[in-house]
């Protein structure tokens, strides 16, 4: 008879679990914060920061923990679990984030702002903030989105399209330096196999999604549900009419919009045209 499994009475919310596991790993190394920070390379504060849960960091510093407390790759499943997990963000997401993580095929349209698949960290934070979120609250939520992008990352990346208009393109960041930084990922995501992105020009006039960004999502069941949102509000939607009308909608301007070659030259245009430094 096989001998049962010990509880160890470690927390099960994935952040909570990877905070538990810095400290407990500390603790049996028998190093200070100081220490550690020596002999790692990073700064005591974000250690203590981690491990109180108050940041998650990034997958460069959980890299060099597993190294350096040879746990590889335990600590990075642990960070990978609790960025990705769908309780970091608002009720109201987290059915759509359970959906996201389980798709094998995604595609997006754009009015407004970049789909958070693409979004780095500078433009997911100054979006967030004109949400109202501040703080430790809007630390929490860029981790979170930035852990998104790991859905579109590896070798059984699903493929993605994001059609995004004009206009998001022609309204950058506050930051100068940000926003080049974000064109500079577009172009390299559009370099990617699984990724296809193209842009829709203002010249194509009215279409049927002129006022919402919305996000399809092909299921392993071979449904296929919409996430259809706003300025103020967002919404699930698995009806198979509405989902069909949505998708038509999105297919006749994915007709219009310039084919990924045109779409990568005009991102380029977009990066001449911008200033290389932070605004002041």
């Amino acid at each position: 008879m096989p001998q049962r499994l010990v509880i160890t009475g470690r927390s099960q919310e994935p952040r909570a679990r990877f905070a538990e596991e810095l400290r407990l790993r500390r603790s049996e190394r028998g190093v200070s914060l100081r220490d550690l920070a020596r002999d790692a390379g990073w700064d005591a504060s974000l250690f203590s920061k981690m491990e109180n849960g108050q940041t998650l960091g990034g997958p460069e510093v959980v890299q060099a923990l597993d190294q350096y407390y040879g746990t590889s790759p335990l600590l990075v499943t642990l960070w990978e679990l609790a960025v990705a997990d769908p309780k970091q963000f608002k009720e109201q997401y987290r059915g759509y984030m359970e959906l996201e993580a389980e798709a094998f095929s995604l595609w997006h349209y754009g009015v407004s702002i970049l789909p958070g698949l693409l979004q780095t960290d500078g433009y997911a934070r100054e979006v967030l903030a004109l949400g109202g979120y501040r703080g430790k609250e809007l630390d929490q939520q860029v981790e979170a989105r930035a852990g998104r992008r790991n859905v579109l990352e590896g070798e059984d990346a699903p493929p993605f399209r994001a059609l995004i208009a004009e206009a998001v393109l022609r309204t950058p960041l506050r930051d100068a330096g940000e926003w080049r930084e974000q064109l500079e990922y577009l172009l390299e995501a559009s370099e990617r196999l699984n990724i296809t992105i193209q842009v829709l020009l203002q010249s194509s006039g009215l279409h049927g999604l002129v006022s919402t960004d919305v996000m399809f999502l092909r299921l392993l069941d071979g449904q296929t549900v919409a996430y259809a949102e706003n300025a103020y509000r967002g919404e699930l939607v698995e009806e198979n009419r509405s989902v069909e009308q949505l998708q038509r909608a999105y297919d006749a301007m994915r007709d219009l919009a310039l084919n990924p070659a045109e779409s990568r030259k005009f991102i380029l245009r977009m990066l001449e045209e911008e200033p290389c430094g932070p605004s002041t």
